[in-house]
């Protein structure tokens, strides 16, 4: 069997501090300029990846990240993280707030996922050579991702960006966050879909694959929501805690994780499915579910961002017309779509604006799909950075843009 050498154990090692060391403290310096530190953190990854250091003292670069055995333990270490990662988004998701919002929150979350995801879809449809699908047999595959990728929110950044503003507990953050809530759900759902349709090795026919997707859906966020709450109490009064609700529920996180990776989906479904099933119940406190952020967010979450600089060359791959193209493309599905919904639930054309300007915000969620669509070769490395890109313009924009149009 084989093992990892001293060396290479070494380089894992210092790996890890240096990402860990980097990404806390261009985190700590996003946070200061009032930005979502995963700006930080990706800011850190791209000064150790080939973008900065790899180009300025690419020997530096090759003796801090060589090839072999090492690199793949911490590609693994990625691929929790990124799991961990919508287990957590999941947990923000609160079905009970969805319920209550009601109609308005269907208008607000149909239009702002049906709109933004038929201008991705049609654009990348029509221009695929100007899009980067160059492969007819994925075309359209690609296009039903593109528009995924237009569609889908950041659930976390809104909510803190709703907190920063005040208005997480009045009736505009709460339609905010649970068309959010739906809009995310529907949007992994069919990203899913399209994980199925793009030659991934099989283990089941698509068709299957979609059944069982379905049905884990509907049975996670039913019965086993049901079991999850009864279990919970008991969990809380015989396991140490936190420690015994915590590795339990990333058990449950990791298992429902590889039933869809097995089924042919993204591991990361099945985590976010997992996470929607437990945040809703009643005996997860909110005490709880903030030991498992800080835990995720403090070690994992600075790991996956850092990683992203590492993963490809942001000024080689930079296309500056595409970029502001799936830019425009994004602000202007999102904000009519969103804006339109809001407007119908009975809001002013103000509220409507600002409430679509916090649906803009793609932070985590998008670079997430971004990177299964490169690690899936659904996408080129130029169609990435520009999803990044887009992704971190978006989060930045949205509480001054939401300030800014209230305060008119």
């Amino acid at each position: 069997m084989s093992k990892l050498s001293q060396h290479e154990i070494m380089a894992l090692l210092v790996q890890l501090s240096v990402m860990l060391i980097m990404g806390r403290l261009f985190a700590e310096l996003a946070r200061k300029l009032k930005q979502p530190a995963v700006v930080g953190e990706i800011i850190a990854g791209l000064i150790l990846g080939p973008t900065i250091l790899g180009m300025l003292l690419p020997g530096w670069f090759e003796n801090l990240f060589p090839p072999g055995s090492s690199s793949l333990v911490l590609d693994g270490f990625v691929q929790i993280a990124v799991v961990m990662l919508l287990f957590i988004a999941g947990l923000e998701v609160d079905l009970h707030i969805v319920w209550q919002q009601g109609k308005q929150a269907v208008y607000t979350s149909l239009l702002g996922l049906i709109i933004p995801f038929g201008f991705g879809f049609v654009f990348a449809y029509l221009f695929p050579v100007f899009f980067g699908s160059t492969n007819p047999s994925t075309h359209l595959a690609y296009s039903l991702f593109m528009g995924t990728s237009m569609a889908i929110t950041a659930l976390p950044v809104i909510a803190r960006i709703l907190m920063d503003l005040n208005l997480l507990k009045s009736r505009m953050g709460m339609l905010v966050i649970s068309s959010a809530m739906i809009t995310d759900l529907i949007g992994w759902l069919i990203f899913s879909v399209v994980l199925g349709m793009i030659g991934k090795q099989q283990n089941l026919s698509i068709m299957n694959t979609l059944l069982l997707t379905v049905g884990f859906t509907v049975a996670m966020l039913t019965i086993g929501r049901g079991i999850m709450n009864r279990a919970l109490p008991w969990v809380n009064k015989k396991f140490a805690w936190p420690g015994g609700l915590l590795s339990l529920s990333l058990a449950i996180c990791f298992l429902g994780a590889a039933f869809t990776e097995y089924i042919g989906i993204h591991a990361v479904f099945g985590a976010f499915i997992v996470g929607v099933a437990l945040g809703d119940s009643e005996h997860l406190s909110e005490r709880a579910k903030e030991i498992i952020h800080q835990f995720i967010n403090n070690i994992f979450a600075p790991l996956f961002f850092v990683a992203i600089g590492l993963k490809v060359n942001f000024i080689t791959n930079f296309d500056w017309a595409l970029t502001l193209a799936i830019i425009a493309i994004a602000f202007a599905g999102k904000i009519l779509g969103s804006g339109w919904g809001t407007r119908l639930g009975g809001f002013s054309w103000r509220e409507s604006i600002a409430a679509s300007f916090g649906m803009n915000a793609r932070g985590a969620m998008e670079i997430i799909l971004g990177l299964v669509a490169l690690e899936n070769g659904l996408i080129n490395e130029r169609v990435f950075v520009s999803l990044v890109i887009m992704a971190l313009v978006t989060s930045i924009t949205s509480g001054p843009l939401m300030k800014w149009i209230l305060k008119r």
